[in-house]
């Protein structure tokens, strides 16, 4: 076991190689351990990588809830990653922990955040996907796909999709989240908003018009602003192309502008 705990003292303020170095020698050191050795090092895994957690759960802190409980219920996905994470399937230990806690905090928002609240029968499909994903997470070593979903589920793709665009009626997030890192926010796709129109009223306003949307358009949006996914990512679980995904977004992005009016925001 010393192999990897002499290697870095210290898990706090760990450099993103540092924090991968060490997660990658963790894992390595779980296969072959005894039950008592893959506890020590699956509460490492959970140690050196809080900071992921904290990173995801910041992805979410535009959406009206205290930092600290988006934190707190970020920490139980990782927990639960490092007690589900199997190594000899062979993938990589933040490629299952990253989805694995962004559907925890993403649970937790729609058990406890729900603005409109969809019908029983999109709840109930919807908390069987959750459960679905993570078990084919598991299996896969990626995100499934809407058809994987569909087949294991018994359930039609149509049906997926639109528990899956469920997602968007929790509390929408703020205008100004960014979508990922470096690109724009919601607010800067739809137009610049009015000095005068109070962040609570951007979100009443928004969430009926998202409603109104399709369900595979309100995937696409909540994918894209609410989840981060790139316009790449989005196209392989839509089974689109890139070029469509783009079109998609600009075509929602207008009608969400339109719907709002040019007194609530600039074209």
């Amino acid at each position: 076991m010393s192999g990897f705990t002499s290697t870095i003292d210290s898990t706090h303020d760990l450099s993103r190689a540092e924090r991968r170095t060490l997660t990658d020698e963790l894992t390595a050191a779980l296969v072959g351990a005894d039950d008592d050795e893959c506890a020590h090092i699956r509460a490492r895994l959970i140690e050196a990588n809080m900071g992921v957690a904290r990173a995801v759960a910041a992805h979410y802190r535009h959406r009206g809830e205290a930092v600290e409980d988006l934190e707190q219920v970020a920490y139980v996905g990782l927990a639960k990653a490092a007690h589900g994470f199997d190594p000899e399937r062979g993938y990589d230990f933040l490629t299952y922990a990253v989805p694995t806690i962004r559907g925890e905090v993403r649970r937790w928002f729609r058990d406890s955040c729900w603005m409109v609240r969809p019908s029983r029968r999109i709840q109930e499909a919807r908390a069987q996907i959750s459960a679905c994903t993570e078990e084919l997470l598991q299996e896969l070593g990626e995100p499934p796909s809407i058809e994987a979903l569909a087949q294991r589920l018994g359930l039609d793709v149509a049906e997926v999709r639109e528990a899956m665009a469920a997602d968007g009626c929790y509390q929408p997030s703020s205008l100004e989240s960014s979508g990922t890192e470096g690109e724009s926010t919601l607010a800067d796709v739809l137009g610049e908003c009015d000095e005068a129109f109070d962040r609570a009223e951007e979100r009443v306003a928004l969430a009926p018009l998202v409603r109104e949307l399709s369900p595979r358009d309100r995937e696409a949006l909540a994918l894209r602003f609410f989840a981060g996914w790139t316009q790449e990512q989005i196209a392989g679980r839509l089974g689109v192309t890139q070029m469509q995904v783009s079109r998609i977004l600009s075509r929602i992005t207008a009608q969400l502008r339109e719907g709002l009016g040019d007194g609530v925001l600039a074209a």
